[in-house]
């Protein structure tokens, strides 16, 4: 079999909830070795997330983000685990943990320590807001860095109530930037030989979102809001939403008067360029909200694809795991049965010809892999979680 882009790479996992599991997930699913190191009997805290599952403590939250890990579950206040831990250190290419700072070091498990036994080792960690400053012992949660960032306060239309974006956009975009530091540490390690330290916070990332936006406040002293442009918008039709973004074109105004057959308005002073469309957004927008709740979604969407607006249903999650695209881009991994069903997880949006990700391993369950690990230490493996 032609091996994957990190078969050989050992990585010990101290990560839980989201950030750092998503992050090594990523790994795991490219070939890497991961030992997921849990708290016996409890785990990860997203074996908890769902309260009462049908699938107990391998619920669907923590099979999505967990799968090709192994479990090794133990009780870290025992000297012997935290140094049968330390053996696995040892040989170990990666740790990664998203503890607050100080946790990893009172265990005994700083970097400070681990480099000295192990000079190639990577540290990765992922925090809430950094390992230093003002906010370093913070909790870090994903609520917290959407309000903190300035990303909460962003919005389409001052008018709307300031809430919470449904998806911890947060936590997975830190877990995607913690993969790619280690996977850079590991390319500078090839050329020196010596690992480092890479770290990632929530709010940096957040802040990083922001890169165009910042930079027009910072430069120009502008806002940049791409939400709120004044050809693009969300509209109700006579069955359903659509999304239109009205762009990217020389007079995109014009055409999209031609496919909702209304008169040309960017003949019209008013809305003769982008920013006299801005000053009168609002009226714009009305216009087009009336218009487009004279016909059904599929009408609008044929006319506005024929005049080559962009735009497309609001669909739900439900309607885009169902969607043949989705299938076609192999985002759908079966990962065999339980009592409940099967199990069915988003696969890895990276298409690698010669690396096609796989399930090699199920989710594991608590402790599922402490023999395999232990079986050198025999009393140890008393200790675990079995």
């Amino acid at each position: 079999m032609t091996p994957l882009p990190l078969d050989g790479v050992r990585v010990i996992d101290f990560t839980q909830v989201m950030l750092g599991p998503c992050c090594t997930q990523v790994l795991a699913d490219y070939g890497a070795d991961v030992i997921k190191i849990e708290k016996e009997k409890i785990g990860d805290l997203s074996r908890w997330s769902l309260g009462s599952d049908p699938d107990g403590l391998k619920n669907p939250v923590f099979s999505s983000l967990n799968r090709n890990k192994k479990s090794l579950a133990l009780n870290l206040k025992l000297d012997e685990a935290r140094a049968r831990v330390l053996e696995l250190i040892d040989s170990a290419d990666v740790v990664v943990n998203n503890f607050r700072p100080g946790v990893m070091e009172r265990m005994g498990f700083g970097y400070e320590d681990l480099k000295k036994r192990n000079p190639r080792l990577i540290f990765a960690v992922g925090t809430g807001f950094g390992l230093e400053g003002p906010y370093q012992h913070k909790g870090g949660q994903d609520v917290l860095a959407q309000a903190m960032s300035g990303v909460m306060a962003r919005k389409a239309d001052n008018t709307h109530p300031t809430a919470i974006y449904a998806t911890t956009l947060c936590d997975y975009s830190a877990g995607m930037h913690l993969v790619q530091g280690i996977l850079l540490a590991l390319l500078q390690r090839d050329k020196t030989g010596q690992g480092q330290q890479v770290a990632v916070s929530l709010y940096s990332s957040m802040i990083a979102m922001q890169m165009q936006e910042a930079a027009v406040r910072m430069m120009r002293g502008k806002e940049l809001n791409w939400a709120a442009f004044p050809l693009t918008g969300v509209f109700e039709t006579t069955d359903r939403p659509i999304a239109m973004v009205g762009a990217f074109k020389p007079n995109p105004l014009q055409d999209i008067c031609n496919a909702l057959e209304i008169e040309d308005l960017s003949q019209n002073p008013r809305y003769a360029d982008f920013d006299s469309q801005a000053a009168h957004r609002p009226e714009l927008q009305k216009i087009f909200r009336d218009r487009f709740a004279q016909d059904s979604a599929a009408h609008w969407i044929e006319r506005l694809e024929g005049v080559d607006i962009l735009c497309s249903l609001v669909k739900s999650l439900e309607e885009a795991l169902e969607d043949e695209q989705t299938i076609v881009n192999n985002l759908i991994l079966e990962a065999g049965r339980t009592d409940a069903g099967p199990v069915r997880l988003i696969g890895s949006p990276i298409d690698m010809s010669a690396a096609p990700v796989t399930v090699r391993i199920h989710p594991p369950e608590l402790g599922q892999h402490n023999d395999e690990l232990l079986s050198d230490v025999a009393p140890l493996a008393a200790a675990g979680a079995k």
